[in-house]
């Protein structure tokens, strides 16, 4: 498959290194100083371009790979309030887009895992839930994309919690912190804290290892689909052939 990679740091060049062992070809790379290549052959050429870039950027850059006729992947965050006007691009103009918060089959599996347990502590009204993010100094949004997925999910099965906020919380609000050091891939705590204990789940990321493979399997998956694509849907689908 042919793949063009949007965005060229830590992220990019891990995706490179990831998809080229799976036998891919990285036909374009575009980056901040050559964006004039979206308008080019090599990058026409693309099956899939995989996107990690800022929140500034990212709109912007969907919409210069769409008008191509390329095909997204993006694991970029902090742009998602505008989500409504990409999903507007795929139904009006027939692109195709796949998003997701986070690409890593574990954190996957802690969304999950996290719904499960909130559906659980809903019954129980004497604990407070709280959420901690944790990641490398580079990350320019706050919270994560992550990390508002966990909320949304645990916002979603308990009554009790309206809302989430990175400021001090009213009762109905779910509090998240946010820290930023050193190069911390990614790690993200989820707290119940009562008069008596403590129940916590926890995800901490190893590498960006994990993050690029499922970007790249999102990749092969999205070639062959078209639309407005979840990771809900690819996940179905694999985890059902």
């Amino acid at each position: 498959m042919k793949i063009a990679l949007i965005g060229y740091g830590k992220m990019g060049r891990t995706i490179h290194r990831v998809a080229e062992s799976r036998g891919h070809e990285i036909v374009a790379i575009i980056d901040v100083d050559n964006q004039q290549d979206f308008d080019s052959d090599a990058f026409r050429s693309a099956d899939v371009a995989i996107e990690f870039t800022t929140p500034n950027t990212a709109v912007e850059n969907y919409k210069k790979a769409f008008a191509q006729g390329v095909k997204v992947v993006s694991g970029s965050t902090g742009w998602t309030s505008r989500m409504n006007e990409v999903q507007q691009m795929c139904e009006n103009n027939s692109a195709t887009f796949f998003w997701s918060s986070n690409f890593s089959l574990g954190v996957n599996i802690f969304f999950t895992l996290n719904k499960y347990l909130s559906s659980m502590m809903n019954k129980f009204t004497g604990y407070t839930p709280s959420m901690n993010e944790i990641h490398h100094i580079h990350k320019l949004d706050h919270p994560s994309g992550t990390a508002i997925t966990l909320a949304e999910g645990l916002i979603e099965n308990v009554e009790r919690i309206n809302n989430w906020t990175e400021e001090t919380p009213s009762a109905d609000e779910l509090f998240i912190n946010h820290e930023r050091e050193g190069e911390v891939p990614g790690t993200h705590i989820i707290s119940w804290d009562s008069n008596v204990d403590t129940i916590t789940i926890e995800h901490k990321a190893k590498s960006r290892e994990g993050f690029a493979l499922g970007a790249v399997v999102a990749a092969e998956w999205v070639a062959s689909h078209k639309g407005f694509l979840t990771m809900d849907q690819m996940m179905g689908e694999l985890l059902n052939n």
